[in-house]
Parts: structure tokens; C-alpha cells; sequence
């Protein structure tokens, strides 16, 4: 079977589904419409959270599979990949230092609508047959808006979220790790198959408190070591850092300095560049970390959310401005290949980037490892994303042979050539994206009371679970929440269902 019209189909669908008139403006105005309705939590509860996330860790004696601290790990683990180095270069390369002011904006905006798809993950969580906690869009859809909506939206997330974990989560990471080491030290891209297959499977054998312990570990020395070779970058080139950010905040409204010819059409290029790279990059409003968060051990659904909204911050306001930084201010953004005559491509921009920066080899290293650490951890935290949503299509029972398959499936991405996969995943998150957005917008009352009420009582984050209890009695499904089973088992959904459950439900999606 030829390819090539298979091909033409998914380029096409996802330049409609990623381009200005569909998931961009959707996506964007998501995070403008909650960062209005939640008063700028972003803003006025960052530093809150990253000290209850990053300094405190855990909530004491709260329910959970792993500690907010893991959760925030394991989300990061998934978004911190490929995007990081590749998709920053992509969105620069084409669209201009501009696309770098509208990574940060979709960032910023991106933060409102991670702790609202968190909250929800937390809030509609259940406990399945093995004891585990199981949320996200797959749970909180369905459980949240009534009716057969609800429904379709929740069936049409997981279906989309298991075919886009074996694509964007599997094998265009395991290709990216096998190409990168190859070009590096000459490595058979069957031998680094095999290393990174064994590796996976050990590591999802143990479920998601394995990958929590791993990715607890991983992450931080990935983004520090990573950071570091970034901020020696900028320190040695410190007379060129003025001159780069002002580059980048003009291209952001005229682009021309990218693309050159009528400027309208440069800042549309700009904008679309910057923000689907920004959303592929932070995955907000995507749907997936969610998944993660509702593993979480935490006294209520709003520390959770806050917790993971600052993954958003760590992926894009840090990570991200890293890259970009090291691309703008060496200048390889706009230099040519000498051989070609033609722009460098994003492939190899950031390694040039961090080459031209560092002496010696430092700075291809530092790329080719971090590239390596990035993906693997994307591995692992799509994984799990992949789990929960196949445990609630066929139950509990397939979740084993998922993880042995989706071990597998990383030594075929680490074997082939991949552009069919890398289109398909790109319409497969859209679609995850699309019923996932529309939930946010529909249950956004819902999230915006319950968290002027429990700011109004913890505005620091320092509650204790009895604390959260005295001024949590009454709420609406609080005590549902609290068993842990609002729902009950994923398959077996009548199990230890509460008799207030349908009011909560009903009081739950009551808007002011």
C-alpha cells in the first residue's frame, strides 16, 4: 500500500486540526476564559504552590498511589521531551525569535487550564479493582456533565488518548533516542531497541509507583543538568541576552524578521508557530496530566491542581525559554548550512546552538543526553496516560498486556522510520484535545466555587487534613470524594457507590 495519500490525509487533517481557525483559538481562549474566571490563580498562587509541590512534597496521611511531589514528576516526565529541543528549534526556524513570546504567553495562559483539568482528574477520581486511583478526562467527563455528552466525550478521549500514547508517548520518542545516540557515538539503532525495551518494561512492570520513584529521580537531574549547560550559554554570551529579547517581543507582532513579505501574514506564522509548539510542548488543556495528578496522595482537589499547574511554569517559562534563549542569542536561528546554502533545520539547531555556546564537545553532549533523558521519561510518563485509559475501555485486566505491548512498541520506534506516525500522533492529540476543552469549559463553575472556597480557608497552602475537614463538612460531594469510589470501580461501576452520589453529581455541576 502506497503511503503517500495516507500521508497527504493526516498532514492535511492536522494542519486543520493544529491550525489558526480550530484547536489554536480554542485552546488559547480556554486558558484566557479560566485565567479570568479563577482571578489569576496563576499569578497569585505560583509561589504557594511550588513550595507545597517542590519543597513539601506530600500531604500527610492523605489518600493516594504516589506523593503530589511523584505526580508532578510523572507529568513532567511526559511533557518535558522531544518539544523541549525540537519542537522550540521548529517553532523558531520557521516562525521567528517572535514564536518565542507566544510560547510564553500560551504558557502562561496554559497555567489556568492544567490546574483545572488536575482539579477535575482529583476531584472525579475513583478506586479501581485493584485499589489503585484512576482519573483524568476518561473519568471526569462522563462524571461531571450528564447525560449521553458527557459520555461521548469521555469514550472519544480514551479511545484518542490509546492511540496517540503508542505514537507521540512511544515510538517518535524511542525514534528520537535511537537516531540521537546513533549520529553520537555510532550506536546501532537495533541496540538501543533492545537496551531501552528492557529498561521500560522493568520500570512499567511495577505500575505506577515504580514510575513514580523513577521519574521522581529522573526528572529533576534531567531539567537542572539541562538548565545548566543553558545558563553557561547565556552567561558567556550576556552583552548579546538585551538585544535577543527585544528581537524576540518585535517578532511576536510583525514577524518579519522570519519570513520576510507582507507582515500580516509573517505575525499569523508567528502566532500559529508559537502557540501549537508551546501547547505541544506544556500539553495544557491536552487532557494527560490530569491522569497523572489523580494518582496523587492529597488532602483536597485544589492542592493537586496547584501542584500540577506548575508543571506548566517549570516546562515552558523554564525549559523552553532555555532552548529558545540558546538559539537567539548564538545566533544559529538565522544562520545557513554551508553545504546546502539552506537554514539549519530544527533537528540540529539546538545542538549547534549548545555547540557553538560550550567548549569542547560540552554542548553536543549536553543535547544528545538531555534529548536521550527527555524522551525516556516522555516513555514513561505516557505510559501510565496509556494504562489508565485502556483500563477503562476493557477494565482492569488488560492493563498488564498493555504494559508488556507498550514495552515492545519501543523497539519498533526505535527501529523504523517514522514520519506516518509522527502525522497520525499529531491528529490523535488534537482529537484528545478537542472533548477535553470542552469539559473544562462546561464544569469551569464547578472548579472556580470550589476554589474560592477553599482558598478562602487555606489562601497558603499550609492546612492540615484536619484542618481541610472542618471547613470541608457539607460540601457538596465531599464525603463521595473522600471514599475514594464517587464511582466506583472502572468497570464495575455500581461498586460501593455512595446513596448521595447522584445529588452530589447534581450539585457538582451547578454553576453560579
Amino acid at each position: 500500500m502506497d503511503p503517500t495519500p495516507l500521508q497527504d490525509f493526516l498532514d492535511a487533517a492536522s494542519s486543520i486540526i493544529w491550525g489558526p481557525f480550530l484547536l489554536i483559538p480554542l485552546l488559547v481562549g480556554t486558558g484566557l476564559y479560566l485565567t479570568i474566571r479563577l482571578g489569576g490563580l496563576q499569578f497569585l498562587k505560583l509561589g504557594a504552590a511550588m513550595r507545597l509541590g517542590i519543597l513539601r512534597r506530600k500531604d500527610a496521611e492523605a489518600e493516594g498511589d504516589i506523593s503530589q511531589f511523584q505526580a508532578l514528576t510523572t507529568a513532567l516526565a511526559a511533557t518535558v521531551g522531544v518539544g523541549n529541543i525540537v519542537g522550540v528549534a521548529t517553532a523558531i526556524g520557521i516562525g521567528g525569535p517572535g514564536a518565542l513570546f507566544w510560547m510564553w504567553v500560551t504558557g502562561l495562559v496554559g497555567m489556568a487550564s492544567k490546574y483545572t483539568e488536575a482539579y477535575l482528574g482529583v476531584r472525579f477520581r475513583a478506586t479501581d479493582d485493584a485499589g489503585e486511583k484512576s482519573g483524568g478526562p476518561q473519568y471526569y467527563l462522563e462524571r461531571g456533565i450528564r447525560g449521553p455528552l458527557g459520555k461521548v466525550l469521555a469514550l472519544a478521549f480514551a479511545i484518542f488518548a490509546v492511540i496517540a500514547c503508542f505514537g507521540i508517548g512511544n515510538m517518535t520518542q524511542g525514534n528520537a533516542i535511537s537516531s540521537n545516540v546513533q549520529n553520537s557515538w555510532g550506536v546501532p539503532v537495533w541496540v538501543t531497541g533492545i537496551v531501552l525495551t528492557v529498561v521500560t518494561a522493568v520500570v512499567l512492570v511495577g505500575g505506577i509507583k515504580s514510575i513514580g520513584r523513577v521519574t521522581a529521580g529522573l526528572v529533576p537531574i534531567m531539567i537542572v543538568f539541562y538548565v545548566l549547560g543553558g545558563l553557561y550559554i547565556l552567561l558567556v554570551n550576556i552583552v548579546e541576552l538585551p538585544g535577543a529579547l527585544a528581537l524576540i517581543f518585535t517578532d511576536a507582532f510583525t514577524g518579519t524578521a522570519a519570513v520576510g513579505g507582507f507582515a500580516g501574514s509573517a505575525i499569523i506564522i508567528v502566532i500559529q508557530y508559537g502557540v501549537a509548539r508551546g501547547l505541544f510542548s506544556n500539553e495544557s488543556g491536552l487532557g494527560s496530566a490530569p491522569i497523572a495528578a489523580a494518582a496523587a496522595q492529597t488532602t483536597h482537589p485544589v492542592r493537586q491542581g496547584l501542584v500540577s499547574m506548575t508543571q506548566t511554569f517549570i516546562d515552558t517559562l523554564i525549559v523552553v525559554s532555555f532552548t529558545g534563549l540558546t538559539i537567539i542569542v548564538t545566533g544559529v536561528w538565522s544562520q545557513t548550512d554551508p553545504e546546502t546554502g539552506e537554514q539549519i533545520s530544527a533537528a540540529l539547531m539546538t545542538g549547534q546552538a549548545f555547540t557553538h555556546g560550550l567548549p569542547g564537545q560540552w554542548g553536543h553532549w549536553i543535547v544528545t543526553i538531555g534529548l536521550v533523558l527527555f524522551a525516556y521519561s516522555t516513555i514513561l510518563g505516557w505510559s501510565y496516560y496509556g494504562e489508565r485509559n485502556v483500563e477503562r475501555l476493557f477494565g482492569r485486566k488488560l492493563v498488564m498486556p498493555f504494559r508488556v505491548l507498550f514495552s515492545l512498541i519501543v523497539f519498533v520506534g526505535c527501529t523504523v522510520e517514522l514520519d506516518l506516525v509522527w502525522a497520525f500522533s499529531d491528529v490523535a492529540n488534537g482529537l484528545m484535545a478537542l472533548p477535553n476543552l470542552i469539559g473544562l469549559l462546561v464544569l469551569s463553575g464547578l472548579v472556580a466555587r470550589e476554589t474560592r472556597h477553599y482558598l478562602k480557608h487555606d489562601p497558603k497552602l499550609t492546612a492540615t487534613k484536619a484542618e481541610v475537614e472542618a471547613f470541608m463538612v457539607g460540601r457538596p460531594g465531599w464525603e463521595d470524594w473522600k471514599a475514594g469510589d464517587l464511582v466506583g470501580s472502572s468497570r464495575n461501576r455500581g461498586l460501593r457507590r455512595g446513596a448521595t452520589e447522584t445529588q452530589a453529581r447534581t450539585d457538582d455541576v451547578s454553576t453560579e
